[in-house]
Order: structure tokens, then C-alpha cells, then sequence
């Protein structure tokens, strides 16, 4: 397998995260390069070594998909990225607004014994800090259809499952405003205007914007 940069390992969890967990069936280079916050140049650049490097490939106008072997490699990230994030939070007091940035950084360990030592010494856990599933050492990574809490409707009753770990201001706002993995949420108000939801969790009432809610995965009660 043909060693690769932090920068190129990086496109290629982007890439994966945005076809499998967004919920998206193609990817342009445009909206690549919007999720990674880079120029649409440098995406060009890159995918076009990617893909000389059979790891990316694309249809017309632009579409991009992973081979096999760019899958591989995304979720052998994700699953040390999650690892990493599961270790800092349970093990070494880090919150989980702090664990992502340095996840960031640990993901690009090449040693898999590490973290399959790793894996062992945590007992096998099933899920990061944020809700989301951890692939095992086989690669084996079911992805669940994600409910958004902006989906929902009022009245609606839904514990929190998992957030977006990518927007490190974005986890120190969920923990500012009192959420948890453990929160029930009840959907009290959605306001046309703007879509904001009002919305009730541990005897608070806080008002949310639209794409606060775009980030926030739950589960339905009722």
C-alpha cells in the first residue's frame, strides 16, 4: 500500500464521511472542499493524486467516489480517530469539546498494534465520546441512518444519540448550553421564520438555530 501524507489521509476520511455518514450519494469537488474549508484549487490538486494513486475515482461532471482501497484506508482513520477521542475522554480527563482537535492529530499513528492494544486495553468500545459507532479491527462499520433533531416535529420527544464531532466550537456550545448524550429533548416550538426550534431537556428551555439542530442526531421516543 503506497504511504500516504496527512493532508491526503485527511481528503479521504472527508470524502467517506461525506458519501456515508452525510447521507450523500455523490460528492463534487466543490462541496470537498467546502467541508475540509480549503480552496477549490488545492481540492483539484489532490484528488487528481488520489486518483492517480487509484484511491479516488470520478464519473462525469466531477463526481467523486473511493475505491476499495480509499475506503480501507478512511475507516482504518475513523476507527483511530474514535479510538483516540475515547481514550482522551474516559482515561485522561480531556471534555469532549477538547478531544477532537487532538484525535486529529493521533489519527495519523501508523502503528496498528498500537491501537489495536489500544482497542483491547479500553475493551472493545462500541461508540466515541459523541455517539458515534467505533469500526472494529476488522474494518467493520455499520452505518445507522441518522435522525437530525431538526427532522423533527413539535411535540416530539427524542434522546440525544450522537453530534457532529468536526466543529470544535460547536461541541463547547452543546456542552455550554447543558446537552449530553443522556439528554431527552421534547420539541416545544418551531418557528417559521427562520426554522430556530425551542426546545426543552433537564428542565431547561433553550432556543436553538436550524443548523444547530442540522448537527444534532437523536433517537425518537415519541
Amino acid at each position: 500500500m503506497i504511504n500516504l501524507t496527512k493532508s491526503e489521509e485527511d481528503y479521504l476520511k472527508a470524502l467517506f464521511q461525506l458519501l456515508t455518514e452525510g447521507g450523500k450519494s455523490k460528492i463534487g469537488n466543490n462541496q470537498l472542499a467546502e467541508y475540509l474549508n480549503v480552496s477549490p484549487a488545492s481540492t483539484n490538486n489532490m484528488v487528481k493524486k488520489l486518483k492517480a494513486k487509484d484511491y479516488i475515482v470520478s464519473e462525469r461532471y466531477g463526481k467523486l467516489e473511493l475505491t476499495d482501497q480509499g475506503i480501507e484506508i478512511a475507516v482504518r482513520l475513523i476507527r483511530k480517530h474514535r479510538l483516540w477521542e475515547t481514550f482522551l475522554y474516559n482515561y485522561l480527563n480531556f471534555s469532549w469539546d477538547e478531544v477532537h482537535e487532538v484525535a486529529e492529530q493521533l489519527e495519523h499513528i501508523k502503528s496498528r498494534k498500537l491501537v489495536d492494544e489500544l482497542d483491547r486495553f479500553m475493551e472493545y468500545p462500541k461508540v466515541d465520546p459523541h455517539g458515534e459507532m467505533i469500526p472494529d479491527a476488522d474494518g467493520a462499520y455499520n452505518i445507522t441512518p441518522k435522525v437530525t433533531l431538526s427532522s423533527l416535529k413539535e411535540g416530539d420527544i427524542c434522546k440525544l444519540a450522537a453530534v457532529n464531532d468536526a466543529s470544535v466550537s460547536f461541541l463547547r456550545y452543546v456542552s455550554q448550553i447543558g446537552l449530553a448524550l443522556s439528554s431527552t429533548i421534547e420539541i416545544v416550538e418551531i418557528r417559521d421564520f427562520d426554522k430556530s426550534i425551542c426546545i426543552r431537556f433537564d428542565d431547561t428551555v433553550e432556543t436553538v438555530t436550524k443548523k444547530f439542530a442540522d448537527n444534532v442526531f437523536v433517537k425518537i421516543i415519541s
